[in-house]
């Protein structure tokens, strides 16, 4: 990573935090920091569980405490114990809290008009399409992938979805066992290994490996959430596990897919897998692809 990357990274934050108004503790020019704004406005109108707040919003379970804490003393939220669960905790916005809500969202509107309002219409179009993308890339930034258990709850929602979709999307729908296997005790060490990617801790993707021998890797349950597509997942998990072939002294991979899996056949061609004849019967597969590593 370069220097000057990091620097105008820096240079970023810096204007940013300045220009939104989170150094002081007044945000919008409420009696309230930024922290305690956020909050408000990430509790469902329905109420929210604790823990999927700080899951959410990536914060530790003591600074989620305090900022509770504070809005419960002005009289914004209440909190509860599930009455299913004794260790769940639950927190709901009251009428006054919906209000404080709404204005907050008035605020941040009016604040919005006024980052654009000094600009020209072309400036203000440049700047909107550059937050879209600026959004966009630091999303892709916050996906984490790390090596998982096939049978884990994660694992196995990932690779559902996986299926439930090629159920749908090819002609003759998809029946696993006339598929090959890609087995829990398949895709672990050392026979080969699972990878989830996760967003806000949420599963979003995943891909495997089989090995074969020495030599030959096979990749199987290639698959990214709907929401997160157009971030470059897909090819990030293919390169994971293109890494994690090279470190277990793969020379060749191979994948089999169907014609209907465009977007996927594609990936495949631009990341240096070349069409090969067949080498296995799977009932679904009519492509067949190969890389050397």
């Amino acid at each position: 990573m370069d220097k000057q990357s990091i620097e105008q990274v820096r240079s970023f934050n810096r204007t940013m935090t300045e220009r939104i108004g989170v150094l002081n503790d007044h945000f919008l020019g409420r009696n309230h920091p930024l922290g305690e704004a956020r909050l408000l406005w990430e509790i469902e109108k329905e109420g929210s569980k604790i823990r999927e707040l700080r899951r959410r919003l990536q914060l530790d379970s003591a600074y989620v405490s305090r900022l509770l804490r504070s809005l419960e003393k002005q009289g914004w939220v209440v909190i509860r114990t599930s009455k299913n669960d004794g260790r769940v905790r639950n927190v709901q916005l009251t009428g006054q809290g919906m209000r404080e809500r709404t204005e907050l969202d008035r605020r941040a509107d009016n604040f919005a008009r006024s980052l654009l309002e000094p600009l020209n219409e072309s400036q203000r179009r440049e700047l909107v399409a550059s937050m879209s993308k600026v959004e966009q890339l630091l999303t892709t930034s916050m996906v984490q992938i790390r090596i998982a258990d096939p049978i884990s709850r994660n694992a196995k929602w990932c690779i559902d979805q996986y299926l439930y979709e090629l159920d749908g999307r090819l002609e003759t729908g998809f029946d696993p066992a006339l598929s090959t296997s890609a087995n829990a005790d398949e895709l672990m060490p050392p026979a080969g290994l699972l990878l989830v990617a996760y967003l806000r801790e949420e599963p979003v993707g995943c891909g495997a490996l089989k090995f074969h021998g020495k030599r030959v890797g096979e990749l199987k349950r290639m698959w990214v959430a709907p929401r997160v597509r157009g971030l470059g997942l897909g090819r990030r998990l293919l390169s994971e596990l293109e890494h994690a072939a090279i470190g277990a002294r793969i020379k060749i991979l191979r994948l089999e897919t169907h014609h209907a899996l465009i977007e996927a056949i594609d990936m495949y061609r631009h990341s240096g897998y070349r069409e090969v004849k067949r080498f296995s019967d799977d009932y679904y597969a009519d492509n067949w692809f190969e890389k050397r590593l």
